[in-house]
């Protein structure tokens, strides 16, 4: 009864703000008077204008303030998904205030039936494709490359993103301090944001506009909309197409001085150090500091990350070591900033990549063969196993029309490895049409050894042209010792639409290349690669309750420097989009690959002999709609594998019985015939997630796996408690047990992180 009548009051304080479209349509009645057509601005953009707010605007949703009465509103979203360029089905309107301090946005997301959102999570930073989604990008350079994404659900939750180069490289744990409310009413929600211009980096009284955009997601339509229309091919971070936001005074963003220390207390039991504890106990601290308005300075001393999440265990048959994700925070901000790389694909999640477990290590991929900067080069060991940090410093920002990066991290001295000094330089200069050209460079130095270096030295470009990118980037490395062939380039042309997508690519990577900050399988190999497709969408078919059908090869050509094949695959496959989510893809996939060493593939069966080897695999992929309480999704491969044969499954099953919960069951495993003697193998991977949110600043993450081939067992439990903006208190748990060996005792730590941040 209660829930009922207040949103009863609600819908009449919104009808008084936001009106309804007949009363709109009255005459002379001030704030309800008829929305007027769009406004643009000089350069034809979308416009939208910030009004001033002359008392106070409580975030609480309920959108009653005087502001929102004066503010002119937004309207006419237009659907990316699943008809581009028709309205959305459901209305939204926007304004945007301001004072000297913070960015107001409200938004009342129109609905005919409230009733059927969907809410699939509550925590912050929430994963925003499979439910009910209002989300703001802010241009604050108006660079029309990179932005900061604020998005928010039914439920009030927040998001926030850091986007670079449109998109190429989001980031996701950035965070910032903003507020944000909803309310559910009778016609539909309403947001309330407020973002503290502190949070932002912009240049004072330099522009009188940033870009800025909206989006929407109806989750049970399967919609995305935007009120700067965004064609289905990109996503908001394309920033090239946003509007403008204009009504800005000459702001002064603060001193932005957030200092941010740390206090860990932990007792941790190693799997090989007997039955003893070691407690222990550190503080270091984390600073950021707003060097000019546009430049922000990022320290750190004696940096721990107990609290990040364990590497996952992966089934992985290839020749050639797993990779890893970045998930320091550190080291993750800011990261797309030192980014060198080809052409852009947007993989929109309907495509397959295909490969033996490609997609599993949460890495770049099968395609990738050269990523140079790889951050987790510094302060891990090739096996994982953490390397203690003194500091480190970072310098991110705008300067002279420059897009500036400077990172230097100090490692210390351990068993194996010196003192060290890594250090990144990265410079680019872009305009508003996505076309860009910078520079990098890279130095790895023992502070022990002066003869002890590793450099790296390139440049980069891209060019676009419409929807077509052209990319290149040409690096030299240094290192003591090394032989000729020091250097590595590649080129790549990208032309995405909605219909069809092309993709070239040729990398040539010489013997003597050494880049000590980069991720890379092989040197003395030239690759060329093609990806083409095409994407229709047949009335008849969507009638069926299929939105896409995508036709699809992807072929890898790799050969030594004298052009001689050393490996070859082709994808071949077909997708089908479900109308509500979910999909399915069949691929055929024959490869070829050499190795000139024994390969073991585990500990358990032969090595496979070196010599060159081809097959075929068969692949089926897919899965179900996310959205629901229920979804499985997963992929089945067989075939051909090395000298043998092999079958290949991957599959989770998720459960979410409430929007605060979430329980994932997962299988990686691979059944192997290498046919040759002992040559018969089983590796499979057990993964089991839980995860519970308690509010919005309040949950529980759980990771158990088993590693069915090494007989080990690993847990890693967090809880976090965000207790005050941008500062938390972590418990953490970590086991981990060898079964072979039961006089063993497990592994075992228990970890407190307690932080705060302080602003200046």
């Amino acid at each position: 009864m209660r829930s009922r009548l207040a949103r009863s009051l609600a819908s009449l304080v919104l009808v008084a703000t936001f009106p309804s479209p007949a009363l709109a349509q009255k005459p002379g009645n001030g704030p309800t008077s008829p929305v007027p057509a769009p406004a643009r601005s000089a350069d034809g953009r979308l416009l939208v204008t910030a009004v001033a707010v002359t008392g106070e605007i409580r975030v609480d949703g309920l959108l009653d303030e005087e502001a929102w009465r004066r503010a002119t509103p937004v309207t006419g979203f237009v659907q990316a998904e699943p008809l581009e360029g028709q309205p959305s089905t459901e209305p939204t309107e926007v304004r945007v205030a301001l004072d000297r301090a913070t960015l107001y946005i409200a938004a009342f997301c129109r609905d005919r039936a409230p009733g059927s959102g969907i809410v699939t999570q509550i925590r912050e930073d929430f994963g925003n494709s499979d439910q009910d989604t209002f989300e703001v990008i802010l241009d604050t350079f108006a660079d029309r490359q990179n932005g900061f994404v604020f998005m928010t659900n039914r439920a009030g939750s927040r998001a926030d993103q850091q986007i670079t180069n449109e998109g190429r490289q989001t980031n996701s744990t950035w965070d910032a301090v903003w507020f944000v409310a909803t309310r559910d009413t009778d016609e539909g929600w309403t947001v309330e944001m407020a973002i503290p211009f502190n949070s932002l980096r912009f240049e004072p009284g330099a522009t009188a506009r940033w870009g800025i955009n909206f989006s929407r997601r109806i989750r049970r339509n399967n919609e995305v909309a935007y009120w700067s229309p965004v064609p289905r091919a990109y996503t908001l971070a394309r920033l090239s197409l946003a509007g403008n936001l204009e009504g800005l005074p000459d702001l002064q963003p603060g001193r932005n001085l957030q200092v941010k220390p740390y206090l860990v207390a932990q007792t941790v039991r190693s799997a090989s150090a007997g039955a003893s504890f070691d407690p222990g106990a550190d503080v270091g601290v984390d600073v950021k500091y707003g060097v000019t308005p546009s430049l922000t300075f990022d320290g750190t001393l004696n940096p721990d990350f107990a609290q990040v999440e364990a590497d996952e265990l992966t089934v992985n048959v290839t020749q050639f070591s797993t990779f890893y994700p970045e998930k320091r925070d550190f080291f993750i901000e800011n990261a797309g900033v030192f980014y060198v790389g080809d052409a852009p694909r947007n993989f929109r999640g309907s495509t397959g990549g295909g490969g033996r477990f490609s997609a599993s290590t949460g890495g770049p991929g099968r395609e990738t063969d050269l990523l140079l900067f790889h951050s987790r080069r510094i302060g891990l060991d090739d096996a994982g196993v953490p390397i203690d940090i003194f500091g480190g410093a970072r310098l991110t920002g705008n300067a002279a029309g420059f897009e500036l990066g400077l990172l230097s991290v100090q490692t210390r001295a351990t068993g194996t490895q010196p003192n060290t000094n890594y250090s990144v330089l990265r410079a680019r200069r872009g305009g508003s049409s996505g076309s860009y050209v910078g520079g990098i460079v890279q130095l790895r130095q023992s502070t022990d050894d002066g003869s002890d270096y590793n450099r790296v030295f390139g440049v980069d470009g891209n060019v676009r042209v419409g929807t077509a990118d052209l990319n290149a980037y040409l690096v030299g490395t240094e290192t003591p010792g090394a032989g000729g062939g020091q250097y590595a380039f590649q080129t790549s042309f990208n032309q995405e639409g909605n219909l069809a997508h092309l993709k070239v690519t040729y990398l040539n990577i010489g013997e003597g290349f050494q880049s000590d900050l980069s991720y890379y399988r092989r040197t003395g190999v030239q690759k060329g690669a093609l990806d083409v497709g095409v994407r229709p969408r047949p009335a008849a078919l969507r009638a069926r309750g299929i939105r896409e059908v995508h036709p699809h090869l992807t072929w890898n050509y790799y050969t030594d420097l004298s052009g001689r094949m050393i490996s070859k695959r082709l994808h071949t496959a077909l997708s089908v989009v479900f109308e509500k989510g979910g999909d399915v893809e069949i691929s055929m996939n024959p490869q070829y690959d050499e190795i000139s060493s024994p390969l073991s593939l585990s500990p358990n069966a032969a090595a496979v002999p070196p010599g060159a080897y081809s097959w075929h695999e068969f692949a089926l992929r897919g899965g179900t709609n996310a959205s629901l309480p229920v979804s499985v999704s997963g992929n089945v491969e067989t075939g051909g594998l090395w000298s043998g044969t092999a079958t290949s499954l991957s599959l989770n099953l998720n459960v979410r019985p409430t929007p605060q919960s979430l329980l994932s069951l997962g299988i990686n495993r691979v059944d192997a015939d290498l046919r040759i003697p002992d040559g018969e193998f089983v590796k499979a991977v057990w993964t089991l997630r839980a995860n519970y949110s308690f509010t919005t600043n309040m949950y529980v993450d759980s990771l158990v796996q088993f590693d069915r081939d090494a007989n080990r067992f690993n847990a890693n439990i967090r809880l976090n408690f965000i207790h005050h903006p941008l500062s938390d208190f972590f418990v953490v748990y970590n086991e981990q047990q060898f079964r072979d060996d039961p006089g063993v005792p497990a592994g075992r730590s228990v970890i407190l992180k307690f932080t705060r941040m302080v602003a200046f």
